[in-house]
C-alpha cells in the first residue's frame, strides 16, 4: 500500500488569514518544493489555531486545493500532498545515466509506428471553419464501423485529443469534487492524477490477468461509488484483458447498478495483441463511454482518439467542446484517416502487434526460465511482483536497466516493478531475466553460475 509520511510538514509553510491566501501558501510551498508529495498536513484545526483564523477558512482552502489535484484525503491519515500534485514542477519521464536500457517510458517502439510522410501529402487541407461539425465525416463513418463490429451499441462519436483527454471530459461532464470512482489497482498513473485533478475519490478494486475481480468490483460498487473506470486490454501497468468469461462475470456485477457511470479506456486498440471485448454490448447500462486512442498504434503525437458513448454523455463533451477552440484540428483527423485507411498501414499495425505480442512472450518466458512470476497478457509491458521496489529498481539501474518503480501505479496492491517490453527485442530478454534474477534470487543465481 503507498504509505504517507505520518509526520506532518512545518506549520511556517503555510501562511495566511483568508482562505485564498492559506491555499496559494500550500501551492507556493508546492511548487518550490518545501512540500513533498505524500507530506502530511495539519489538521484543520491545529493550523486554524496557528494562523489565528476560523477551522471553516482553513477547511475552504483544504477543499479548493483537493479539487484542484494539490491535496487529497486519506481516511484516517488526514490530508497529504497528492502524490503527483497537479501543477507543473518539471518533466516526470524516467531519466536514467549513461549506458542504461530506459524500460520505463510505456512509449511504443518508433520502429513500429507508421511513416506520417505519404498521409502528409495525400491529407485534404482544405479549411475548416467556426460552426463546422468537430467529427471528420470520414472519420466518424469507419469508427462507428468499427465500434458496431465489436458490440458497442454507439450511435453518435466525438472526436477528443488523446484517451486521457476522453476520459477527463466524460467524468467532468458527469462527477463533481468528492465523488468516488471505482479503479483498477493498480492502474494507469495518468488516471490516478487524472482523478486527484478533478478532485475524485479512487476506489481499489483488485484486478487479476482477466481484468478486475467481480467481487472486488461488487464491493466497490455496494460501498457507493459514481464511475468505474476499465481498461478492456493492455492494461496499463499489467498488462491484464477482458476475456469472455470475466465480461459477463462482470457485466453481471454491473447489472445491479445501472446509473453508474462506465468507462473503458482502450488505449492499445489495434496493437494491443487480443481482440476487443466490451462491457457495454448489452445497452443496459444509461451512462458509459468507451475511448479508443490511435497514439500507441499510428503515433502519441497525433493526439487522436474516438469516444463512444451514450447519446447524454456525447452531448455534453460536445456541448463543452463548441463553447471555444477546443476541438480535435481536423488535418489530425484526415491524417489519422488515411493512416487507418492505407492497406500498407494496416500490414504495419499487424505487425507491431506480432512483435509487441512476441517481446512479451519472451521476456514473460525468460522470467519464468528463472522462477520468477510475472504478469504480461496483452499491450506494451509487464507486470513483475518484487519484495521491494527501489532496490530493485536500483539495482538493476546498476546493471544497466531502466525501469519504473511500481509504487506511482498502486493504491493497495503489493510491490511491483514495470518493464517496458515495446522496444526490448525478444532476444534480449534472456539478459534482463537473468540480471533480475541475480537482484531477486541472489542465491539461486550464484548457484547456477
Amino acid at each position: 500500500m503507498l504509505q504517507y509520511k505520518l509526520m506532518t510538514v512545518p506549520l511556517h509553510n503555510i501562511t495566511g488569514t483568508t482562505a485564498i491566501e492559506i491555499a496559494g501558501s500550500v501551492e507556493a510551498a508546492i511548487l518550490a518544493g518545501r512540500l513533498a508529495p505524500n507530506a502530511g498536513l495539519p489538521t484543520v484545526r491545529a493550523l486554524a489555531n496557528t494562523l489565528a483564523v476560523s477551522p471553516s477558512t482553513v477547511s475552504a482552502a483544504y477543499k479548493s486545493l483537493k479539487g484542484r489535484g494539490l491535496l487529497v484525503a486519506q481516511r484516517r491519515r488526514g490530508t497529504a500532498v497528492s502524490p503527483r500534485p497537479a501543477i507543473h514542477r518539471g518533466t516526470t519521464v524516467p531519466k536514467f545515466g549513461p549506458g542504461v536500457r530506459n524500460l520505463a517510458t510505456g512509449n511504443p517502439d518508433p520502429a513500429l509506428l507508421p511513416a506520417l510522410g505519404p498521409a502528409l501529402q495525400s491529407v485534404d487541407a482544405s479549411p475548416v471553419l467556426y460552426g463546422d461539425d468537430l467529427l471528420d465525416g470520414g472519420l466518424g463513418r469507419r469508427a462507428l464501423a468499427r465500434f458496431r463490429a465489436d458490440g458497442i451499441p454507439a450511435e453518435e462519436l466525438c472526436v477528443v485529443a488523446g484517451a486521457l483527454d476522453g476520459l477527463e471530459r466524460v467524468l467532468a461532464a458527469h462527477l463533481r469534487p468528492g465523488d468516488r470512482v471505482a479503479l483498477e489497482d493498480p492502474a494507469f498513473v495518468g488516471v490516478r492524477d487524472l482523478l486527484s485533478l478533478l478532485g475524485l475519490v479512487a476506489v481499489p478494486v483488485a484486478i487479476d490477468d482477466s481484468g478486475p475481480l467481480p467481487n472486488a468490483l461488487a464491493r466497490a460498487l455496494a460501498s457507493g461509488v459514481d464511475a468505474f473506470i476499465v481498461t478492456p486490454r493492455a492494461q496499463n501497468p499489467t498488462g491484464a484483458c477482458l476475456d469472455p468469461k470475466r465480461v459477463r462475470e462482470l457485466t453481471g456485477v454491473l447489472a445491479r447498478y445501472p446509473d453508474v457511470l462506465v468507462c473503458e479506456d482502450d488505449h492499445a486498440g489495434a496493437v494491443a495483441g487480443v481482440p476487443a471485448a466490451t462491457l457495454v454490448a448489452s445497452g443496459a447500462l444509461s451512462r458509459w463511454a468507451v475511448v479508443r486512442s490511435f497514439s500507441k498504434s499510428l503515433g502519441p503525437d497525433l493526439r487522436i482518439a474516438l469516444l463512444a458513448a451514450d447519446p447524454v454523455t456525447i452531448g455534453r463533451v460536445e456541448g463543452r467542446q463548441r463553447l471555444g477552440m477546443r476541438w480535435v484540428s481536423h488535418l489530425l483527423q484526415r491524417i489519422a484517416l488515411a493512416l487507418w485507411t492505407d492497406r500498407n498501414v494496416q500490414t504495419q499495425l499487424r505487425l507491431a502487434a506480432r512483435t509487441y505480442t512476441e517481446r512479451r512472450n519472451a521476456m514473460l518466458d525468460a522470467l519464468a526460465s528463472h522462477g520468477i512470476r510475472a504478469h504480461g497478457r496483452s499491450g506494451l509491458n509487464i507486470w513483475v511482483p518484487v519484495p521491494e521496489e527501489a532496490a530493485v529498481v536500483s539495482a538493476l539501474a546498476e546493471a544497466g536497466w531502466g525501469v519504473c518503480a511500481g509504487e506511482r501505479f498502486r493504491l493497495e496492491s503489493p510491490p511491483a516493478i514495470r518493464i517496458s517490453v515495446a522496444g526490448l527485442p525478444a532476444e534480449d530478454a534472456g539478459d534482463l531475466a537473468r540480471d533480475l534474477a541475480r537482484v531477486l534470487l541472489p542465491d539461486r543465481s550464484s548457484t547456477a553460475s
